[in-house]
């Protein structure tokens, strides 16, 4: 039992009261695809968040047991929201046991959250490349130099495997695509707009798929 005078906060009175305007059914567009492009440029441009693209990706394995870390979206479109990962680390492995996942960004400066849930499926080997070759040298060589999500023995191990990397392929030189590296397209089935509001009212407002491909639009009581 900890004792409450070494907890230096008190945890139970921590709350922001929410300020912002809300969020109605007659301003949403069309699509969720549309909508999170609105509110990701307020995001880039106004919401004064340090990584805007970063979002919180949680997965499962067969067994149901959960796991989330923060990853960066560097694509989406009306086929889905992509990010790109080791495929032999947790994540790639969970997936490929348990393809359902969701995409949680957390714009906690704008009172703001979208929830996304829907199947992934690995990007094409073509795609990838592409994509690869936008990255700074440093994180192409870093993709090889880290086996994601396994143990090592110390952070030598890492800064030896870089440098003989570094040596391998120094800069201007291409660095080749490492076959166990790519990218996760996640089809939504689901998008949820969350707006603070006052009294913890929140808005919340929820795109779903539609058998013909449409999308309803359901309001979530906070």
């Amino acid at each position: 039992m900890t004792d409450r005078d070494d907890v230096p906060f008190d945890l139970a009175s921590m709350r922001k009261q929410y300020r912002a305007e809300g969020l109605s059914e007659t301003e949403l567009a069309a699509s969720p695809v549309e909508q999170f492009a609105r509110w990701f440029k307020q995001a880039a441009t106004d919401g004064g968040l340090f990584e805007p693209n970063a979002m919180i990706v949680s997965t499962a394995d067969a067994e149901g047991r959960t796991s989330a870390r923060t990853v960066l979206l560097k694509h989406f479109d009306v086929q889905g929201f992509v990010f790109y990962t080791n495929y032999d680390s947790r994540k790639a492995r969970d997936l490929s046991e348990n393809p359902y996942v969701s995409l949680l960004f957390p714009w906690h400066p704008m009172a703001r959250q979208v929830i996304v849930a829907g199947v992934a499926r690995r990007t094409g080997r073509d795609e990838t490349a592409a994509y690869f070759r936008t990255r700074p040298h440093g994180s192409q060589l870093g993709a090889w130099a880290s086996a994601q999500s396994s143990v090592i023995s110390t952070r030598a191990d890492i800064d030896a495997a870089y440098a003989e990397l570094a040596a391998r392929y120094p800069e201007g030189e291409q660095v080749p695509v490492p076959p166990h590296w790519g990218g996760f397209r996640v089809a939504p089935q689901t998008v949820e707009f969350w707006q603070g509001r006052e009294n913890r009212l929140h808005d919340r407002l929820r795109y779903v798929e539609q058998a013909d491909g449409s999308w309803r639009v359901e309001r979530l009581s906070p």
